[in-house]
């Protein structure tokens, strides 16, 4: 039971690699569609890498929270929670005011501040209800949300509009974090929408449970496939009536995001766990180890490579531009210098971890 999960570092670690690809373009204008989230319904490849890192942060939560119930007072197990509620929220609020500071107009929500909440709320949710419970309030909070979403009238639109403009979640947000959001009238990690991202934590969490059974692993394995392929056709239909929209984190996204993650884990799983297959996962495993380092340090350097810039020929060119154009555009096209860029981001960012990992410096928040 306490044998690490190996499976579980580098389905975690290609996670990251994948935040780190999709989200360092070298022009935003010039990205293939698999690597750009859907407009507003639908689903691309890029629209899966958030909901799997919640599933991960649940998977985990299974392990260390049941390892922390047998070895440390209540008490304890508190002040650590909400000691990484804390960091993770402040090291997004971080990432959203470097280089500038400007408070006024700070984004608020975010991916570690979504992450920090799911995990805060999920955690006291563990340590207070039962397996069956959990089930029941996961099952809930989607119910729940697809209701309020399609039944509430939101002024000047009605209720069930779930258009940019017109759908709760933005009527919430905009009156409610006016001007420290990502869009003018939404942001994708707004209020509303965490509701069913505490669900897609919740299955990661039912997910752990079931990992831990102590069964043979090729029947949790087996069965996790199977979960998976009815949770992705179950979210397919849902669809029908409540649209697959990363953007809203509607239910029937929730429920094909968490087949597909269970798909991936149980390959992860077999592969690495079962059949002993693991040299292949060594570079996704030393992602895996130090994820939100790695994730914080990918937006300080982006950040950084914006913001830095010199004198050029035509004007001032910021560092990230002068890399661009002296190393992919010089002899790639657009969309393959564009990808070309962000795997140099993935392959720096590698580098940076597989030092940590050398030195085994693990920070662990």
């Amino acid at each position: 039971m306490n044998e690490r999960l190996v499976s579980l570092d580098a389905f975690r670690g290609i996670t990251i690699a994948g935040m780190i690809l999709v989200n360092n373009p070298g022009s935003w204008g010039s990205i293939y569609t698999p690597l750009g989230h859907a407009e507003w319904h639908g689903w691309t490849p890029t629209d899966f890498i958030f909901p799997f890192f919640l599933f991960i942060v649940g998977v985990s939560m299974a392990y260390s929270l049941a390892k922390q119930k047998e070895n440390l007072t209540q008490g304890e197990i508190y002040r650590k929670i909400f000691r990484r509620t804390i960091i993770l929220f402040v090291l997004g609020l971080f990432l959203a005011l470097f280089p500038f500071f400007e408070f006024s107009t700070v984004r608020i929500p975010g991916v570690l501040q979504r992450i920090a909440v799911c995990y805060c709320i999920v955690a006291i949710l563990f340590l207070h209800t039962n397996l069956k419970q959990q089930i029941t309030i996961t099952i809930g909070l989607l119910l729940f949300y697809w209701a309020i979403m399609t039944l509430i009238p939101v002024p000047g639109y009605g209720a069930g509009d779930l258009s940019v403009e017109g759908n709760l979640a933005a009527y919430v947000d905009f009156n409610l974090l006016k001007g420290h959001i990502w869009k003018p009238t939404w942001d994708p990690e707004g209020i509303l929408s965490t509701i069913p991202a505490l669900a897609t934590t919740l299955s990661g969490v039912l997910t752990g449970y079931w990992l831990r059974s102590g069964r043979e692993r090729t029947e949790i394995t087996g069965w996790m496939f199977v979960a998976g392929w009815i949770a992705i056709i179950t979210g397919l239909f849902w669809d029908i009536l409540f649209p697959i929209n990363k953007a809203l984190w509607t239910s029937s996204y929730v429920v094909f995001t968490t087949g597909a993650a269970l798909q991936f884990l149980a390959f992860c799983y077999w592969l690495i766990d079962v059949q002993k297959i693991d040299r292949w996962a060594k570079p996704a495993v030393i992602y895996g180890m130090n994820p939100i380092t790695v994730f914080v340090l990918s937006g300080i350097i982006a950040r950084i490579f914006i913001h830095v810039k010199f004198a050029g020929e035509n004007g001032d060119v910021s560092l990230k531009g002068w890399i661009y154009e002296t190393f992919f555009t010089s002899w790639l096209g657009p969309y393959n210098a564009s990808l070309g860029y962000a795997i140099g981001q993935v392959l720096l960012l590698f580098a940076l971890a597989a030092w940590m990992y050398r030195k085994r410096i693990f920070i662990k928040i």
